[in-house]
């Protein structure tokens, strides 16, 4: 009998699962459903075509015929709204039954809505879609003055985006610094200086407790947690994904922050696999559960997860999920990189180089985890290698910390 796979989600992770499904079992069939209106497009480079930078058309991935030439049946617009994991059968809004031997759920998450007056103004933007950065770029080139919420990866975007669209920005941001978790005060201060530099000034210990709106419901101003008032006709909140979980609640997945995985992407629940961003997986190498929202990683987690759903033996036939994700951010005058889990760890060590590089690493149980690196990107390839390695590496920081430092300097 024909083999029937069913995939929630058409990101990189739910694409990526597709085509390998189509190469591993040529006479499958394959639907992939998805409550967005367009195919696979480039989440990374959005960011791109918010800023004025890009047209549209490098940013699409996949057209309809994509699918139709590999024989999978794409159904855009469309939410699930429930599963019966018994029954192997996933429920649409049109009341249309999917039946599945082998289901992939791959619906990543929401933006997180900031809890407070005026959130849900005109003008008040989020930024994950093709469709939320349609939206942002038209609103923003038409905007003077900005607000910018939430001091993490996604929020350094928005920044980006008001300065190359001439937005006089403020920069809330909860803590004394941004991504506190990742960058001590010297490698922030590299950050708020560059931000400053491009019209964007960073407010520290602060954040949004209000949006005032003017008679059209379009925001005006927005109040800080400290009562300081700043015009704003454009808006980005950033603080987090709420994982797209609601259908699954009831259907037996162990779901904590995301559904937990194990390193073949498999569920605790039968027949049923999930990938991307939505998933908490167990890293073979920091031997825990962890989530990562690089476009490597869910990638290589849908290739992973179609690779399981077709084998039969899943711990002789497929090569675990093991990857070491890295994000970087081209806004600035020199590069930044992040790579594996800078932000997890029981020691680290850093060091400032000049005023546009600086260098940061991070251990668990002696093995280099993850780090971020401002001004020089050279020594990624070499960090990502001991990473993989597993190296005990952790009583050599002098050396990892030189500037150019070669791996056969290394004890391990």
């Amino acid at each position: 009998m024909t083999e029937s796979y069913v995939i929630i989600g058409d990101g990189i992770s739910g694409s990526s699962a597709a085509e390998t499904l189509r190469e591993e079992a040529p006479d499958a069939d394959i639907t992939v459903v998805t409550d967005e209106g367009e195919p696979l497009y480039n989440r990374i480079l959005i960011k791109e075509f918010a800023k004025g930078k890009l047209p549209e058309a490098p940013i699409s991935i996949h057209d309809e015929d994509w699918y139709d030439e590999r024989d999978i049946d794409l159904k855009l617009n469309t939410l699930v709204t429930g599963l019966d994991t018994d029954a192997h059968e996933v429920y649409t809004h049109e009341r249309e039954t999917l039946e599945y031997d082998k289901l992939l759920v791959a619906t990543g998450g929401t933006p997180a809505q900031l809890p407070v007056p005026g959130s849900d103004a005109d003008g008040v933007h989020h930024f994950w879609t093709f469709q939320d950065a349609r939206r942002i770029r038209e609103d923003a080139e038409d905007a003077d003055t900005g607000v910018l919420v939430g001091a993490g990866l996604l929020g350094i975007d928005f920044a980006a985006i008001c300065a190359a669209q001439g937005v006089d920005a403020h920069y809330l941001m909860r803590g004394d610094r941004w991504w506190r978790y990742a960058l001590s005060e010297d490698g922030a201060d590299i950050i708020h200086e560059a931000l400053d530099e491009k019209g964007v000034t960073p407010v520290f210990d602060s954040g949004a407790s209000e949006f005032i709106t003017d008679d059209d419901g379009n925001v005006v101003e927005t109040v800080d947690s400290n009562g300081e008032h700043y015009d704003s006709e454009f808006a980005g909140v950033a603080i987090g994904l709420d994982f797209n979980v609601e259908f699954i609640q009831d259907a037996g997945f162990d779901i904590e922050t995301g559904i937990i995985v194990d390193e073949y992407m498999r569920t605790g629940v039968e027949d049923v696999f999930a990938a991307g961003d939505i998933t908490e997986f167990y890293d073979v190498v920091l031997e825990d559960h962890a989530q990562n929202g690089s476009w490597g990683s869910a990638k290589q987690q849908g290739s992973v997860a179609a690779q399981a759903m077709v084998a039969d033996d899943v711990e002789d036939d497929v090569e675990e999920f093991r990857w070491v994700s890295s994000y970087s951010i081209t806004h600035f005058d020199f590069p930044f990189l992040s790579f594996g889990f800078p932000t997890r760890g029981d020691d680290e060590c850093e060091r400032t180089y000049d005023d546009q590089e600086w260098r940061r690493l991070t251990f668990k149980d002696g093995k280099l985890i993850g780090g971020v690196l401002i001004g020089n990107l050279a020594p990624q390839s070499k960090y990502k290698q001991l990473i993989r390695e597993e190296a005990q590496v952790a009583d050599q920081k002098e050396v990892l910390l030189e500037e150019n430092f070669d791996l056969d300097d290394l004890d391990f």
